[in-house]
């Protein structure tokens, strides 16, 4: 007789191949010939992002260029609130996915701009975007991929994107700057000037009214500019100490940061230009009219204007009110 099972055997499912593994995930791939987006196994198995960045940088990576991507608007989108996603966002910008910049437009509006790069990318200091002054790229080699600009162009132009892996020019070896070769470093803040020293001195004196401002050398260098663009805009280094020293948190964690904020937040407006002194009217004689000198009046002694001593215009007035007061008696 037959061995009886107490079961039956479960009936195979059609459309789906069996897997060779006992466990886990099973792939039921579909070929998708549009609406779709690549994401590399960098991103997508990442070790060191949680869930809810791995999944945010899928979805700004795949929406079009233009939409926005900021805190409010993805709260809106997902039901994750707000703390989360902004704690997501910081994520992808320490391991370089993102990069969050503040520029100036042509009409003077501050705007935040999003790069998403499909590559991570290492962290550089951003540096200072002051209104009307281009800012050389860091990056030159890398196809940043924002929302709300269009990418820098290169070989885009010609129709073929740039080989990530294409070899690029050897870059020269740095030479550090030394008190022995002061030329170096001349050549890489260019021509010293008043206004740079100015600066270099008030950045470097700010830890004496805090000790917590301390910035390195290569801090220093970066917010000079910024610190010079003060000093053309009419404000005088005791306005720009207080200014940087003024109010400064509790818990201070970066200065430098502080100041590069505090520096482009509070950038003062221009002085307005002094108006032209008024011409010279020349009299018939040529000479130049001067105004009359001052007099002192002979009844009230207020001082009054006159080419010789005398009385003023009202005490000339009472008197010859009262002489014909007189003459009608």
């Amino acid at each position: 007789m037959a061995e009886q099972k107490p079961n039956a055997a479960l009936r195979p499912v059609h459309g789906v191949r069996r897997s060779t593994t006992h466990s886990g995930v099973t792939h039921v791939r579909t070929y998708h010939s549009a609406q779709y987006v690549v994401v590399g196994n960098h991103l997508a198995q990442h070790r060191e992002l949680s869930l809810t960045a791995i999944g945010l940088a899928t979805h700004i990576l795949s929406v079009p260029e233009g939409t926005p991507v900021d805190i409010r608007s993805l709260a809106e989108r997902f039901p994750e609130g707000r703390d989360r996603i902004a704690s997501a966002l910081r994520e992808l910008e320490a391991h370089g996915y993102l990069e969050r910049v503040r520029e100036h437009t042509e009409s003077g509006r501050l705007v935040t701009r999003t790069y998403v790069h499909h590559a991570p990318v290492a962290a550089a200091p951003a540096p200072l975007r002051m209104a009307g002054r281009p800012v050389a790229a860091r990056r030159t080699g890398d196809r940043r991929l924002g929302a709300g600009t269009n990418p820098p162009g290169g070989h885009e132009e010609d129709g073929q994107p740039p080989h990530p892996h294409a070899p690029g020019p050897a870059p020269a070896p740095a030479v550090p700057p030394s008190p022995r070769n002061p030329t170096v470093a001349q050549e890489e803040h260019g021509p010293r000037d008043r206004r740079y020293d100015r600066a270099v001195t008030l950045l470097a004196g700010l830890r004496r009214a805090d000790d917590r401002l301390i910035l390195s050398r290569r801090d220093v260098d970066r917010l000079a500019p910024a610190v010079t663009a003060w000093l053309d805009s009419g404000a005088t280094a005791a306005v720009i100490h207080h200014a940087l020293t003024d109010s400064l948190p509790a818990d201070l964690r970066n200065p430098a940061k502080l100041i590069a904020y505090r520096l482009d937040e509070l950038l003062p407006v221009p002085l307005p230009a002094l108006p032209a002194p008024s011409p010279i009217v020349a009299t018939g004689s040529g000479a130049a009219h001067r105004p009359e000198p001052f007099q002192t009046c002979d009844g009230c002694e207020r001082a009054f204007r006159a080419p010789r001593p005398g009385r003023c215009r009202d005490c000339r007035a009472d008197r010859t009110v009262r002489d014909e007061s007189a003459c009608a008696a």
